[in-house]
């Protein structure tokens, strides 16, 4: 199954965004645990997935299709 977009999406985050992203990734990176430390992880996370859904502008319909095809790819050989 193709790509998505051939393309790299630039996604646009607030410098508050990107450094609130960023500690998040970085302890989970560093612990395996995928928790919220604070409210203000939350709302970095709700933006990033509102602009994500903008960006991506993915056909109805076959959302599970792209999801696995798009896992496959990322998955270490």
């Amino acid at each position: 199954m193709p790509a998505v977009s051939d393309h790299t999406l630039f996604i646009p985050l607030t410098p508050d965004e990107a450094i609130v992203l960023s500690e998040f990734v970085s302890r989970f990176s560093n612990s395996d645990r995928l928790t919220l430390e604070n409210q203000a992880e939350q709302r970095a996370l709700g933006n990033l997935c509102c602009v994500l859904e903008k960006h991506l502008n993915l056909p109805e319909g076959r959302y599970a299709d792209l999801l696995q095809a798009a896992c496959e790819r990322l998955r270490d050989e």
